[in-house]
């Protein structure tokens, strides 16, 4: 078997999308589920043994309350206890 070499002027511009990919933007529909999104909700992928145990979002929630009620007071940062206050 023969291996032949391609010549650069058959090959394709690599910054030029193929004809094969020319996107019908006029049949695209709108995502049905961004007006639905909370922004002050956030999702955490949970690993499979801790997902085992915490298996609703009220029981994680509550876990992580009860932590951090046990954590000492944020210190507060030079740049924040200088600054005046609005």
């Amino acid at each position: 078997m023969n291996k032949t070499s391609i010549s650069s002027a058959d090959q394709p511009d690599l910054d030029e999308m193929l004809p094969e990919y020319d996107l019908d933007y006029s049949k695209a529909k709108p995502n049905r589920f961004a007006g639905k999104i909370d922004k002050s909700q956030v999702v955490v992928m949970l690993e499979p043994d801790i997902a085992e145990v915490f298996t609703t979002p009220e029981a994680v929630n509550s876990v992580l309350r009860a932590l951090i009620s046990t954590m000492p007071a944020r210190p507060v940062k030079p740049a924040e206890a200088s600054s005046p206050a609005p």
